[in-house]
């Protein structure tokens, strides 16, 4: 009886009406995710109710499953869904794939607002669930989460926040991993310090994405920053970072340097980038993006990974200016890494990329400076020591003179990625 037992109630659905009402569209629809969750289907019945006048109304679900059983029951009446996952884990852990199965099925739904539950059975058991998320499919991370603190779908993505025994408050997008209270400086500071600190005088900065606030936070350590536009797409997360993340931007979402513009970064840019003027142009661009494309198949911010997109960054920064992304992790997303670094030395004269261990993605990340004059790596550690005590920066947990120049020391098999 050891296993996870996940359920799910989803209200006003806006997916089409057919997955409420239609048992053939029902069926495609949930064993296809079934499938690609990793879970194995031994048997099925789908069972359609009608109304008093012989029209649908609503569908009932049990599929069979090696590892259990998965029941869903439509409310068409109420644009309302209720899913029922449980797994065993006695010889070997579902728990990833139950995960990522109730993920997919939210999303399918697309509900306004869900409520879920996770209950561990059997031998072990705690009020905490192993939230996972797949670096690829053949592998995931996750820690303990307690019952989400806030929990929405926004017409963007799906924004949870809850919180942890080990990371304290985490954020997570469509089931992915964001920013947690207590690692977030590992990221956040190397996204922006080593192209900060490198820039002689760096005034207006552009964060497309960013809405945890982390990285304004960061920038605004730099006495000389004077303006950052961050781009968000989604309020919502901003909103919700306001409310529960203070740990994170200690108020710099709301500091007058900051504008807030609510736009597709993909658009924002392309749209300043075709006759930009004097003071459109920054100093530094922060391209803090949720990845291309998330494990339930959601790409947010593909746009803002393209070559066209890089190339319309590389318009609008001024002269000695520099971008800053993440490229993924070397050794789970190694196509993903070489690809933007050539697409980056397509667009860029010179892209430094280095390397991060962070510790809520469980894995090596990887960044990279790009500029058409600025390189990072040729300031040795005086130089970037000198510079931090012309702008002392406070609070830096993991940034220092000596780090900067470790971040740049690559191991053979990350140089040799899209080398």
């Amino acid at each position: 009886m050891q296993g996870l037992h996940l359920t799910a109630d989803c209200y006003d659905c806006r997916c089409a009406p057919g997955l409420l009402l239609d048992a053939a569209q029902l069926r495609q629809f949930v064993v296809e995710q079934t499938i690609r969750s990793g879970l194995t289907i031994v048997g099925e019945k789908f069972h359609p109710f009608q109304a008093a006048d012989g029209s649908a109304a609503g569908v009932t679900c049990a599929l069979l499953l090696a590892e259990s059983h998965l029941a869903i029951h439509t409310w068409p009446e109420r644009l309302a869904v209720t899913l029922d996952v449980y797994v065993c884990n006695f010889t070997e852990d579902n728990s990833a794939k139950a995960n990522g199965l109730l993920d997919t099925l939210i999303v399918g739904f697309a509900p306004a607002r869900w409520q879920t539950h996770r209950l561990q059975r059997g031998s072990g058991a705690t009020d905490q669930t192993l939230a996972l998320e797949q670096l690829t499919p053949h592998t995931a991370y996750g820690t303990q989460l307690a019952a989400p603190l806030a929990q929405m779908q926004s017409p963007f993505q799906r924004i949870e926040i809850a919180d942890s025994a080990e990371f304290g408050k985490v954020m997570r997008l469509d089931g992915a991993f964001m920013t947690s209270e207590r690692d977030e400086f590992f990221y956040h500071e190397c996204l922006v310090h080593p192209a900060a600190l490198s820039h002689p005088h760096p005034r207006r900065a552009l964060i497309v994405g960013g809405g945890d606030g982390g990285s304004s936070e960061e920038l605004l350590k730099h006495p000389s920053i004077k303006h950052i536009t961050l781009c968000e797409i989604d309020p919502q997360v901003i909103q919700l970072a306001r409310e529960h993340l203070q740990q994170i931007h200690h108020g710099a979402l709301d500091d007058p340097r900051v504008r807030h513009v609510a736009e597709d970064g993909f658009a924002f840019v392309k749209d300043a980038a075709r006759s930009p003027k004097a003071d459109q142009l920054y100093d530094l661009i922060l391209l803090d993006l949720t990845d291309p494309q998330s494990a339930d198949g959601s790409a947010l911010a593909a746009d803002c990974y393209t070559e066209e997109f890089l190339q319309a960054c590389r318009t609008l920064l001024d002269t000695g200016g520099a971008l800053v992304m993440h490229l993924g992790s070397p050794f789970h997303h190694p196509q993903r890494f070489s690809q933007l670094r050539r697409r980056l030395g397509n667009v860029f004269r010179q892209v430094s990329p280095y390397t991060v261990y962070v510790p809520l993605y469980g894995a090596l990340w990887g960044m990279a400076v790009a500029s058409d004059t600025l390189d990072p790596r040729q300031l040795d550690s005086q130089t970037i020591a000198s510079r931090l005590r012309e702008r002392p920066l406070p609070e830096l947990q993991y940034y220092n003179e000596n780090v900067h120049v470790a971040l740049f020391a690559l191991p053979n098999f990350v140089q040799n990625l899209g080398a």
